[in-house]
């Protein structure tokens, strides 16, 4: 009986940390406009809109450059910026591109190498509202002594506050909880991570593998 008692209890403690979880993905978005940083980091997804967010920014500048981390190795230069909104002068001048990272710690320890040859302090992260919890427990133990500004890309089918009804829904945000609890208790024991984290769909040639 104490034993039953005893899982009850932890899956009563999972369930209410998912809800948790799920406000403070749905708080991401729509993102406040941010205060200028040193710099801008888009870690690439599903979709484009991350990228085209970060290049936004620097045209606002809010930044002085961006790095897009998580790039495919086959993709050029000028396939990348033929996606992308905005200045092409800018694109050529202050764009830089990652291909070493292939899921969400590569993109931190990408991220954090960059920011250290650079000599920035501050990043404006730029990612999906549902990403943005992990992407920032895990660039915060790559780079402890950057401060970190979250710029989260909204997804529509998470805005509704009954997500939990659609199997989508409910699937995608449990499947980045578990995620999450895994980058908190990497940071907390400063253990090894692992890299096999399932891969999203890549943005044309330029997709992050596991975001």
């Amino acid at each position: 009986m104490k034993f039953l008692t005893f899982i009850a209890t932890l899956v009563l403690i999972w369930l209410i940390g998912l809800f948790v979880f799920a406000d403070r993905v749905r708080s991401y978005a729509p993102a406040a406009e941010p205060a200028r940083a040193d710099a801008i980091v888009a870690l690439t997804g599903p979709s484009a809109e991350r990228v085209n967010a970060a290049i936004r920014l620097l045209e606002q500048d809010k930044g002085e450059r961006v790095l897009i981390s998580g790039v495919n190795r086959e993709v050029r230069r000028q396939e990348l910026r033929a996606l992308t909104p905005g200045s092409s002068r800018l694109f050529n001048c202050c764009v830089d591109l990652g291909f070493e990272a292939e899921d969400t710690v590569g993109n931190a320890q990408e991220i954090a190498a960059w920011a250290e040859a650079k000599g920035y302090d501050s990043l404006i992260v730029v990612t999906s509202d549902y990403h943005m919890p992990r992407a920032l427990t895990e660039i915060r133990a790559a780079a402890p002594g950057v401060e970190l500004t979250p710029f989260a890309v909204e997804t529509p089918s998470l805005d509704d506050s009954r997500w939990w009804r659609a199997a989508v829904t409910a699937r995608r945000m449990t499947l980045e909880y578990m995620k999450y609890l895994a980058a908190m208790a990497r940071a907390a024991v400063g253990g090894s991570p692992s890299t096999s984290e399932p891969a999203d769909a890549p943005v044309g040639s330029a997709g992050e593998k596991a975001a």
